[in-house]
């Protein structure tokens, strides 16, 4: 008999979760905290930038734009209505293309 199969198989893994968790239910924001204070301006506007880019790339995904060329700024923008976030610049626009590489 083969060593293999002399080995007990593994336990299935227990999920740490106190409930299961549902995906399907709708998209609920996680709280917000303050930003930490005494940071250069630039730093905040770059971090609120990069959220935003996050978060128009997750709609993007979410809506079927799976390739960064199918992304033009169009595109991106009319997702930021549909989502309720205000128009993106084309620096934005340009991060979220790249972070959907």
């Amino acid at each position: 008999m083969p060593a293999a199969a002399l080995r007990p198989k593994p336990l299935p893994t227990q999920s740490t979760a106190k409930r299961p968790v549902q995906l399907d239910l709708p998209y609920v924001p996680v709280e917000k905290r303050p930003l930490p204070a005494g940071r250069p301006r630039e730093w905040y506007v770059t971090h609120n930038r990069r959220l935003k880019a996050m978060r128009l790339a997750i709609a993007l995904l979410d809506s079927g734009v799976y390739l960064p060329r199918q992304a033009r700024n169009e595109k991106i923008r009319s997702t930021a209505r549909l989502i309720g976030v205000h128009p993106p610049s084309d620096s934005t626009c340009h991060m979220v293309r790249a972070l959907m590489r």
